[in-house]
């Protein structure tokens, strides 16, 4: 089973901080980490892990950060082959200070992210449209994405990520099979509040209006919800003992995507996503935390024999 992932590559750099500071003012730092993500990346790398034959598509820059993350990509079992090296551009980088509390201060520079233009995405169409599934985010320019959703011809399972959007305006969305927003993005999105399942319907039920098929609600902690013409089922999350949720929404997407490219229905599907990011969340980080599809199966048996 393929899947073509079209989305973002960035590094981010993580400094704990007993407080935020103020402007003009330096705070000493505790912990520091660099990590290799970028939601394109992290759900092609998830996908790999759960056993899929995966394609990566988007652009890094001419440094040691894209080198990073390619070499760390096929590590991983990714094809990087049509992964563009910018010249002339760094990579995306992200740079977080977090807290006590778990407040964070974030600034993110997209660079080559900001390249991936229609040009790109002509010249790797045949590619992605050879693909099972295909996964889509929208942290790289708007363009490219709407262009993939216009040109890609009826045979692959699309799923799209709209994070980092701030409207769906433009995009071509009958195209879309599938919808996954967290909770926070789809109120951003309609402007709906979506503190609980009622708000959740109302939001969700604009969407569908606009051409979505399918939408299914990434909840945290409350698992998921789909919502389609018929009405609003909530799967509840596996219980567990979380440890850090970095990546997990990238772990349920990419699971989700598994799933429904081997023929699963989407009630099935959609379990199989809440195990795995049930799973990613008892681990630190993002890729090291993305389980293997036997560790998914076999987290499921235990729950149902």
């Amino acid at each position: 089973m393929r899947v073509a992932v079209l989305g973002s590559l960035n590094v981010d750099f993580v400094l704990e901080v007993e407080r935020l500071p103020r402007p003009g003012e330096v705070v000493l730092g505790d912990t520091f980490r660099r990590t290799l993500g970028g939601r394109g990346n992290n759900q092609a790398i998830a996908a790999a892990r759960l056993g899929a034959e995966v394609s990566l598509f988007g652009k890094v820059g001419s440094d040691r950060l894209g080198r990073d993350i390619l070499h760390n990509a096929r590590k991983n079992g990714v094809d990087t082959s049509r992964v563009a090296v910018e010249r002339g551009a760094h990579t995306g980088t992200t740079f977080i200070l977090v807290d006590g509390d778990g407040e964070n201060m974030i600034a993110y520079s997209p660079g080559a992210n900001a390249r991936v233009d229609e040009a790109y995405v002509r010249s790797v169409l045949a590619e992605i449209a050879a693909a099972d599934v295909v996964l889509a985010q929208l942290e790289i320019p708007k363009d490219a994405v709407a262009m993939l959703l216009e040109e890609l011809p009826p045979g692959p399972l699309l799923i799209l990520d709209p994070s980092g959007a701030s409207s769906l305006s433009g995009l071509f969305l009958e195209r879309v099979d599938y919808l996954v927003p967290n909770r926070e993005m789809l109120r951003s999105l309609t402007g709906e509040d979506t503190a609980d399942r009622e708000g959740i319907r109302r939001a969700g039920e604009r969407l569908l209006k606009l051409g979505v098929r399918h939408l299914v609600v990434k909840a945290g902690p409350e698992g998921a919800f789909l919502l389609e013409a018929q009405g609003i089922t909530r799967f509840p999350a596996y219980p567990v003992s979380p440890v850090d949720s970095t990546g997990a929404g990238d772990a349920f997407i990419a699971a989700l995507g598994c799933a429904l490219g081997r023929g699963k229905g989407i009630y099935e599907a959609i379990g199989f996503a809440n195990a795995a990011a049930a799973l990613a969340v008892t681990r630190r980080g993002a890729a090291a935390s993305f389980p293997t599809g036997e560790e998914v199966s076999r987290f499921l048996r235990e729950r149902y024999r």
